[in-house]
């Protein structure tokens, strides 16, 4: 790849000769000048660990971002490849004693390479028809899921194991079918004729639920245990319909236009809602960043956009911090917590999630040493990094308690991720989110059949 010519006009920061970032939005000076690379986040990444090698470590990476804003070091191959191996999973900035944002860093970083080194060939088209010709679009994803869904229910998924067509992908791509979860009705398009969907008995307050996109296809399910959840707790559900992906992949792409064209559409599609309540950890994390995507391109929308975040609540947080009904039906099990990296790094959200758990009877914890550390999924990180991904998900393994059924968690990423953890080792452990458990705990109490 080649750096492609540019107007330095693009960017008026170029005029100085100094930065090779040829492009606005590049990175925050800001979230770096605090970084006196004294060490205390390496141990905290999963990428140096693995790799022992400095430019894997996040005081690496930020000295490579600035050294490309001072003029010292090009955008090319050499600062690509570190920069796009990290995980973004935030845990370094929670290690650091100065809270350097280098998550916030490396995806500013990423839209500049991008730009100046955008994808060609197989990888291109791949980015083009995925990123952005199937996730802003729901009905697109809707069919995706049906044709999944035919999949399941038609026999096909068997055949296809059964005579071992499925080992033509990639290893990795195996190893994600083998732990699909059942694919079921998106609740978008169950509730597409309900304006508001009813708390059961009195209303206590109204908020808007993002139902996301791969979310409401693949863990449809767990998008029916939050609106359960939350109806049964007096709150009004709304799902404004013309919401969209949240735009993270894309970020973490480095495809920050894409990103800002869909932060526009869900700031206007909630623009009438008090709550945005999200059950994703890594859409709610974007959620809340999304104006750093307008802070040096447009003021009037990075003001929308600050108005957006403070709306945004991850459910598990919600209902802890307004009250809900304690389960009162025991469901006796073993279970341990993972904290999902853009939850507990990137919301602040650790307590929350654990303490909805411990107030359903029956349910046993059992502590999971280094529960924040990364499991490999970032997003698409374990598609795109299969090999760094693989050999960070066998280290968190190593922490996930063996005598328990359960592992409970609050990001779809990190479910499959997990699962198929569980799967390599031949455990027979169920990985669930924690909105599910309290939900078939109601199911439970209600004399229903729960979910698990």
């Amino acid at each position: 790849m080649s750096v492609k010519e540019v107007d330095l006009k693009q960017d008026p920061a170029c005029t100085t000769g100094l930065s090779n970032y040829l492009w606005s939005d590049h990175p925050d000076e800001n979230k770096w000048a605090d970084c006196v690379h004294c060490g205390m986040c390496l141990e905290s990444c999963p990428t140096y660990e693995i790799t022992g090698q400095e430019q894997h470590s996040p005081r690496g990476r930020v000295h490579l971002i600035k050294s490309v804003a001072e003029g010292k070091l090009a955008v090319n191959e050499q600062f690509m490849d570190p920069v796009f191996a990290c995980l973004d999973c935030r845990a370094c900035t929670t290690a650091c004693p100065a809270d350097v944002d280098v998550g916030g860093l490396i995806e500013e970083a990423r839209g500049q390479i991008r730009q100046a080194m955008p994808l060609t060939g197989w990888k291109g088209t791949v980015s083009k028809v995925v990123l952005k010709g199937l996730f802003p679009h729901q009905n697109r994803l809707n069919s995706v899921g049906s044709l999944l869904r035919f999949y399941q229910k038609s026999g096909m998924q068997k055949v296809v194991r059964k005579t071992k067509l499925i080992n033509i992908m990639p290893q990795h791509l195996v190893d994600m079918e083998a732990i699909m979860p059942e694919v079921k009705e998106p609740v978008r398009k169950k509730y597409k004729n309900e304006n508001v969907i009813k708390a059961k008995g009195d209303t206590k307050a109204e908020v808007s639920f993002l139902t996301g996109c791969v979310m409401d296809v693949m863990f449809s399910d767990i998008n029916e245990a939050t609106i359960n959840v939350l109806t049964r707790n007096g709150n009004d559900v709304t799902i404004p319909k013309n919401q969209t992906c949240c735009g993270a992949l894309h970020v973490h792409a480095g495809d920050r236009e894409t990103g800002r064209k869909l932060a526009k559409q869900n700031i206007e599609a909630f623009k009438d809602s008090d709550k945005i309540i999200v059950n994703a950890a890594g859409c709610g994390c974007m959620l809340k960043e999304y104006g750093e995507l307008f802070r040096e391109v447009d003021t009037e929308w990075h003001e929308k956009a600050e108005e957006f975040a403070a709306k945004v609540e991850d459910i598990s947080k919600y209902l802890h911090d307004t009250g809900y009904e304690k389960p009162k039906a025991e469901l006796n099990t073993r279970i341990t917590y993972h904290d999902a990296c853009h939850l507990a790094h990137g919301q602040g959200v650790r307590q929350e999630p654990r303490d909805l758990l411990l107030n359903i009877p029956g349910v046993e914890m059992v502590h999971m040493p280094n529960s924040d550390r990364c499991c490999g999924s970032a997003g698409i990180y374990n598609i795109t990094n299969p090999e760094m991904a693989s050999e960070v998900l066998e280290n968190k393994m190593q922490n996930v308690p063996e005598d328990v059924e359960m592992i409970s968690m609050g990001n779809p990423g990190c479910m499959l991720q997990m699962a198929m953890g569980v799967q390599k080792q031949g455990r027979n452990q169920k990985v669930v989110h924690t909105v599910q458990l309290l939900d078939w705990a109601y199911q439970k109490e209600d004399g229903k059949k729960e979910g698990h």
